[in-house]
């Protein structure tokens, strides 16, 4: 029998003295915000709203809950594909969403909502706490199945704090636009991801390969994730946009990009393999990289075909990536990247940067209006009197900030980590469901794979 030795009592420990810190913190700072308080009928007269429903619930929770159907399935199940880490992928991302949303609502209060003592809390900062982790779920898959539980709720608490901080940076203090999280939360996700994973390098994990690999039905599982993750991502890339037309566009855009994001990824997938074959890697994962790189602009005017455009090249670039980048990356650079994060998000985050700085840039009156060139951007209190030559060049700055705050603040979550009491699997236990979990005994004709011999206790 395999088992974690620091299992017994860390992880208990650790969650539940997280979750009572979190009661207290909520208790003397959390509270509704006008929306949900019952002053609303208050507000509903003094506002001269005629229905009930101009509550923004109404408006904003069926985006809300499509975003969070992708943070706790899509993301849950796509990394499903590892043969023998199907309860941990799906588990462990369930539990470290769970205290991440808790966390991002405090952190995200104090920046964005804190005021007359409180931070108010309503359907939109639910919507932005979910943002915040699905940036920690793609970091957790650069570190997946070779970190403990324990390891996960400690970065989870030091990376929602980071990613709240550069949140605040980008979107109150330099202004950028940034609907879908292309830098917000993809790129500082991946870079931070695969910061932490370099500082946790195993020069011995080969001695797990094996159970790195997917089989049929892992792979059919993970599919489920990129399905659910596809057909709700337009919700994402607008659920926080401003009502009216562009949120519209924002979810005509992203639509159109993943659609094309598709046929590439599908084209080179085959093309690259010398039978003509389809890897499931990158149809589980390539397919998806369209969404993530029209985030930024998602809102813009940036034209259906422009949205084409974008798919079709993210879906060459990410499939490439599979191929030839993540091989380097492990044997050069020391990167072990267990899902493939930088080719689905950090990529594709790093292109939408790009793509939003450049479509903000050629920004014009003739195509937005005076006025609605002045709404999509801002164009007010400290930025009246910038153009759009202007908000192109801080949306480019901020793709820097992303960076600098991903790669330091992995560095020095990643030494914090490697500390021993933290629970770290050794190389033998990686990738495998039995360290953690209880597993169902099976009758053995049906075993398709018997626990590895090579599996060993973690050290105390």
């Amino acid at each position: 029998m395999v088992w974690n030795t620091n299992l017994r009592w860390r992880l208990p420990v650790t969650c539940l003295l997280l979750q009572v810190v979190l009661v207290v913190l909520f208790g003397v700072f959390v509270r509704y915000d006008s929306d949900a308080d019952p002053h609303w009928t208050n507000k509903k007269m003094q506002e001269n709203f005629t229905s009930d429903l101009e509550n923004e619930f109404y408006y904003r929770y069926p985006s809300f809950q499509d975003v969070h159907v992708m943070i706790f399935v899509g993301f849950g199940f796509l990394m499903t594909f590892l043969q023998r880490y199907g309860y941990s992928s799906v588990g462990f991302n369930f539990l470290l969403a769970a205290f991440g949303i808790q966390w991002a609502l405090l952190m995200q209060g104090w920046f964005h909502s804190y005021y007359q003592g409180y931070i108010h809390v309503g359907v939109e900062n639910l919507i932005n706490a979910d943002f915040c982790v699905g940036s920690v779920c793609v970091a957790f898959g650069a570190v997946l199945g070779k970190v403990s539980p324990v390891q996960l709720l400690i970065m989870t608490l030091f990376q929602v704090t980071l990613f709240s901080v550069n949140e605040y940076i980008l979107l109150s203090l330099l202004e950028v636009k940034d609907a879908g999280g292309s830098m917000t939360i993809h790129t500082f996700g991946a870079y931070f991801g695969l910061t932490v994973t370099w500082i946790l390098y195993r020069p011995s994990l080969q001695q797990s390969k094996e159970r790195q690999s997917a089989v049929y039905h892992s792979d059919l599982f993970a599919m489920i994730g990129t399905l659910f993750l596809w057909m709700y991502w337009p919700s994402f890339n607008s659920a926080v946009s401003n009502h009216g037309d562009a949120q519209h566009r924002a979810a005509i855009n992203t639509y159109c990009s993943l659609a094309a994001c598709v046929l590439t990824s599908v084209a080179l997938s085959s093309a690259l393999h010398k039978k003509g074959k389809l890897d499931m890697v990158h149809i589980q994962n390539a397919t998806l990289a369209g969404g993530v790189a029209v985030g930024t602009a998602a809102e813009m005017m940036l034209m259906p075909y422009g949205s084409l455009i974008v798919g079709f090249i993210c879906g060459i670039v990410s499939t490439l990536g599979f191929v030839y980048l993540t091989p380097f990356l492990e044997a050069r650079l020391r990167i072990q990247d267990t899902c493939g994060i930088h080719n689905l998000h950090g990529i594709p985050g790093i292109i939408g940067a790009i793509v939003g700085a450049v479509t903000a840039s050629c920004a014009t009156s003739d195509v937005y209006g005076v006025n609605g060139l002045a709404v999509a951007f801002g164009f007010d209190g400290f930025k009246t009197n910038w153009n759009a030559s202007m908000q192109g060049k801080f949306q480019a700055a901020g793709l820097f900030v992303s960076l600098a705050m991903a790669l330091v603040g992995g560095i020095i979550v990643g030494i914090i980590l490697k500390l021993p009491f933290w629970g770290q699997p050794a190389d033998e236990n990686c990738f495998e469901d039995s360290v953690y979990w209880e597993m169902p005994e099976e009758p053995k004709s049906t075993v398709l794979h018997p626990e590895d011999s090579t599996l060993k206790p973690s050290e105390p």
